[in-house]
């Protein structure tokens, strides 16, 4: 295969397009996308097929509470007026998708490794999926991610479950590429 020939392969393209979005539109996603996205998730690879990802999609309601708790967290470091308020709420309340994903927890340390870097293949297989149909994410690992207020209001038994991060989607004018390193910085060929 041709470099150009590499280079326009609708998998590479989706890769190359995949960027972090901070403001999403409200335009809604259709629900085609998300279970496409979904279901790229559910694809990823994971090292003695243990599946450990799980995904939560959040409605209405409970981003509102989780609104109040990240609004809480902010406050705890800083005094906010009352645009800041706004603004910390609209990072919950805005994009039109917010997903958690979850890692099953294991009590083998070496397989809860195995099944973080098989969730971060997951998160990444949704973000691509969702790059290939024009839409945006962001995968945050944030206060919000941390904090048992914010389990509570999503059902996550700690004792079952890690929030490996929250992941906002939804159509948002992305940054254009960043500078990367070359590949031969990055990448060594041994004899």
């Amino acid at each position: 295969m041709s470099e150009s020939e590499a280079t326009s392969h609708p998998a590479f393209q989706a890769i190359l397009s995949r960027r972090t979005a901070h403001t999403f539109r409200s335009e809604p996603v259709p629900e085609d996308c998300m279970v496409r996205g979904l279901d790229a998730a559910n694809h990823a690879p994971c090292h003695r097929l243990t599946f450990p990802w799980r995904f939560l999609r959040v409605g209405a309601r409970t981003r509102s509470a989780l609104a109040e708790v990240a609004v809480a967290i902010k406050a705890a470091k800083q005094p906010l007026t009352g645009e800041d308020v706004r603004k910390v709420a609209a990072k919950i309340l805005d994009p039109p998708e917010l997903l958690v994903a979850c890692q099953v927890r294991v009590a083998d340390p070496f397989q809860s490794r195995e099944d973080y870097a098989a969730c971060s293949c997951a998160i990444q297989n949704l973000c691509i999926s969702l790059a290939g149909d024009g839409v945006a994410s962001k995968w945050s690992t944030g206060g919000l991610t941390r904090d048992p207020r914010a389990w509570r209001i999503l059902g996550v038994d700690p004792g079952l479950l890690d929030v490996v991060g929250f992941v906002w989607v939804g159509y948002a004018d992305v940054p254009g590429p960043i500078a990367r390193p070359p590949l031969d910085a990055v990448v060594a060929t041994l004899p």
